[in-house]
């Protein structure tokens, strides 16, 4: 394996990557009237959203989007979901998500060769503290950065600008790392370097640069980075 330069930062997305959403869809799945096959429509659906928000110079919260959009789905597919009970949902599950098996072993490694850990999502900024604190994460992270403060969500180029300049570095010392073709796709044409994690029913974007790391957990990934001089 050809050894590489270490990115001075690593910034990670926490939705699916970082955080396993089974329990989740589980309950988002159960307001759906068990219709689990529609899971992954409404989370394309809440995706799909936050970029028209954006690119209509608009902003909006991300579990109000999630919110909407379910009801969105449910209302296309014959389920009445009121406003407060698609909000309450959105908001209990998205906040109360465990870490995936391997992503606390990972991230310790990662620490202790003193790689500097930003937490980098959607999420808004009160759900990711929740996130963090709740999934017993908090520790590992530097900073925790919500595209709240910026009003734009990712994939925007803006988003990684903004994300690296906050970090004092330039685009190419910035390295996300990330479950979602679309969010690596997006860093890696905004000047970074990125790491896929191959997750289950997630893929890289075929018309996206070349990605430096695909491996199908954290820790995999982190065996590669902890290597790099």
């Amino acid at each position: 394996m050809e050894i590489k330069e270490r990115p001075k930062v690593l910034f990670f997305d926490i939705n699916e990557t970082i955080l396993d959403l089974t329990r989740m869809k589980k309950q988002v799945g159960d307001v759906l009237n068990g219709r689990s096959d529609l899971l992954s429509l409404w989370f394309t659906t809440l995706l799909h959203h936050t970029l028209v928000t954006s690119a209509s110079g608009q902003y909006e919260n991300f579990d109000n989007i999630g919110a909407a959009t379910l009801q969105m789905v449910g209302a296309n597919n014959g389920i009445e979901i009121s406003e407060k009970e698609a909000r309450e949902v959105i908001v209990n599950s998205l906040q109360n998500l465990p870490a995936h098996p391997e992503v606390k072993g990972a991230l310790t490694q990662l620490k202790e060769k003193d790689y500097k850990l930003v937490a980098f999502t959607n999420s808004s900024i009160d759900g990711i503290h929740n996130q963090l604190n709740n999934s017993g994460l908090t520790e590992y992270f530097d900073e925790k950065f919500s595209m709240e403060e910026i009003q734009k969500f990712k994939p925007f180029t803006q988003t990684y600008d903004w994300g690296a300049k906050k970090m004092g570095i330039k685009p190419n010392e910035a390295m996300l790392i990330a479950a979602h073709g679309w969010d690596v796709a997006g860093a890696m044409w905004a000047g970074w370097r990125a790491a896929f994690i191959s997750r289950k029913g997630q893929q890289i974007f075929p018309l996206g640069p070349k990605t430096e790391i695909v491996e199908p957990d954290l820790q995999k990934v982190a065996n590669i980075l902890i290597q790099y001089k």
